[in-house]
């Protein structure tokens, strides 16, 4: 652990064990599980609201969001954000679930909470820990790749000691740093399962013959498609699956609304020692896309965020004051609102040629007018540049957002007519060197619509320049399948998602040890299979990105770590592995006047902030919680 996560850990469990408690909270709402002082483990974590600017308030209530299909309940588990260590709103890592952590050379210790239990009130202990490990990431059956990478060290998983029922010890040959920062995921890796509802459907447990009937008592193949339904914790769609978030589920799919309610064993408190969350229930109503922005501005939710964009914020702002709700502008921390992927991996030879050529992407790049894109698609409130971190982040360097990102067309002319691109065809369309039109076909999420608003202004900046660009929008699964089998020339998406790391979160994302990554996917697919398929690397300065993450991933300081991050960000300036536009869009969250603690300005992002989990939705509660119960009804 570096010395800095070690700081942050151990001052977030200061504020986690914080003054003495009576444990019985004066404010708890009622619950049919007993009294407050009974559910709450010892000790709680204390949260420090008066520190951040918010203040404690009354249990009770609910909230109505809009969804558009019963999987995205899901979304809750990332926003809910509870995690054995997570960030908070700083980006520092805290202990959550967990009472405290140990670091000694390659031994991380995790110190469970003394009398934690899960929603359905089963005790929360290391054995969940030791059944995930051996029953689930070590099983065959159910994980056939092994362990996640993260728990890897030069290839080899830990070792894996359990003293006590509140005590489990991590111990490689040396220290892993992305082990903690992947606990803290927007996507909880959950290294830990309800062992009391999973045993008795379990082979090991149960005997194969009797788990094989349970599943087929259920319509179900194996006994694995039966320990699938009910390991859910992420999915949050199974209400016989216990839960450690804040709120349990308590609808069934298929549905139009899905309840959630309260989980009466939450290990958060305030200081005045009331137990989190302050709502009661969340309540997700099922509605089509294309409806959302209409039932937010008639008031049919009380916080909605995913689903809306920037170019919903007219409409929504419309109808604040008729429906009694706030439309608060959040800075998305993305590296560029459209990114342009030159596929370097490529099947067709020519395309791969030119794509890998360092002055083909420069040129591609001094031909955009980023300013008329920044204009049209973000109301000339963006930042110009290429694809690279937000200046909040302590990484940031102002030349990685502006290095071969200005706009000169005359220079990126030059630069095509150096590469022997001189010749046109009679439309005034460059030839490659195989005689074929420089048609840039350029594929696309078919539902993001800023980016083919964005593509059809490139289309007239590239034009001037001899260049064709023809947009081919896909359905995303596809668009990703073609990415992987080499079939796509370039692709236009969101660019860097981890756009304000600090210097302890892994910089996979700049490297073929990114899955998927479209500008070098066979690559990618190459390391994410340990050399069993896809294309080795083999061009030197994507190599040397390679190298640095695995010497970020080989060291526990943090001042070397930020100096490999800056390193891979200006290896990305320099090259225009990913051609950059514009960032700096404002997300829209939306929320009832009366919904007390929501930050009126946060950064929004996926990773690391998990869209608006950093911001701790527990600690949300109602001023007016009877008005507001009747109204969710």
């Amino acid at each position: 652990m570096t010395e800095l996560s070690r700081r942050a850990l151990l001052a977030g469990l200061t504020a986690a064990l914080g003054p003495a408690l009576p444990f019985a909270p004066a404010r708890a709402a009622a619950a049919p599980d007993g009294p407050a002082a009974d559910r709450l483990p010892r000790p709680p974590l204390v949260v420090d609201l008066a520190g951040r600017g918010r203040r404690p308030g009354q249990a009770g209530g609910a909230v109505r969001m809009l969804i558009t299909r019963a999987r995205d309940v899901r979304y809750l588990s990332v926003c809910a954000y509870t995690r054995l260590v997570g960030y908070d709103a700083a980006l520092a890592l805290q202990p959550d679930l967990l009472e405290g952590i140990e670091s000694e050379g390659g031994s991380l210790t995790f110190r469970l909470r003394e009398g934690h239990r899960w929603s359905d009130g089963h005790p929360f202990t290391t054995e969940d820990f030791r059944y995930y490990w051996e029953d689930v990431a070590n099983n065959k059956e159910l994980s056939p790749g092994g362990p996640p990478d993260f728990f890897l060290v030069d290839g080899r998983p830990p070792r894996v000691e359990i003293p006590d029922a509140r005590t489990i010890r991590y111990i490689w040959d040396r220290p892993n740093p992305r082990f903690l920062p992947n606990l803290a995921a927007p996507r909880d890796p959950l290294i830990y399962r309800p062992a009391h509802v999973l045993k008795p459907v379990h082979p090991r447990y149960a005997g194969r013959e009797a788990a094989t009937a349970l599943a087929k008592a259920q319509s179900l193949r194996s006994w694995t498609a039966l320990h699938n339904r009910l390991d859910d914790m992420f999915e949050m769609a199974n209400p016989e699956t216990p839960t450690l978030q804040p709120w349990r589920p308590r609808t069934r799919a298929p549905a139009a609304r899905f309840v959630f309610e309260r989980n009466p064993y939450y290990h958060r408190v305030d200081t005045e020692g009331c137990q989190l969350p302050y709502l009661d229930r969340i309540v997700m109503d099922v509605a089509s896309q294309g409806l959302l922005v209409a039932k937010t501005n008639a008031g049919e939710a009380d916080l909605m965020f995913r689903g809306l964009t920037m170019a919903d914020i007219p409409n929504l702002k419309e109808g604040e004051r008729a429906h009694d709700y706030k439309t608060h502008l959040w800075p998305v921390a993305r590296g560029s609102e459209l990114a342009l992927y030159p596929n370097l991996t490529t099947a067709d030879p020519g395309w791969r040629a030119l794509n890998r050529e360092p002055r083909y992407r420069r040129a591609l790049s001094l031909a955009i007018d980023r300013r008329t894109l920044n204009n049209t698609l973000l109301f000339g409130l963006g930042s110009e540049g290429n694809d690279t971190i937000v200046p909040e982040s302590p990484l940031f360097v102002p030349e990685f957002r502006t290095l071969n990102a200005g706009y000169d067309p005359a220079e990126a002319s030059r630069l095509l007519d150096a590469l022997g691109l001189v010749r046109r065809d009679g439309a005034g369309t460059r030839l490659m060197a195989d005689g074929r039109p420089l048609e840039i076909v350029v594929e696309s999420d078919g539902e993001a619509s800023m980016i083919l608003d964005g593509l059809l202004l490139i289309t007239e900046f590239w034009r001037e320049v001899g260049l064709k660009l023809l947009v081919k929008p896909q359905e995303r699964t596809n668009l990703r399948r073609r990415s992987v089998a080499g079939m796509t020339v370039m692709v236009a998406a969101q660019g860097l998602d981890l756009a304000v790391p600090t210097a302890i979160m892994p910089p996979t994302e700049l490297s073929p040890a990114q899955p998927d990554h479209y500008s070098w996917p066979r690559w990618s697919i190459n390391v994410e299979s340990h050399g069993a398929s896809g294309e080795p690397c083999d061009v030197p300065e994507v190599q040397q990105l390679l190298d640095l993450n695995a010497q970020w991933a080989a060291t526990g300081d943090p001042d070397a770590q930020a100096r490999i991050w800056r390193e891979m960000l200006m290896n990305h300036a320099r090259n225009q592995w990913v051609i950059g536009t514009v960032a700096g869009a404002l997300q829209p969250v939306v929320a009832g006047n009366a919904l007390a603690n929501v930050p009126r300005r946060a950064l929004y992002s996926w990773d690391p902030s998990a869209l608006i989990g950093v911001q701790r939705p527990d600690e949300f509660f109602w001023d007016q919680a009877a008005k507001r119960t009747a109204s969710a009804r």
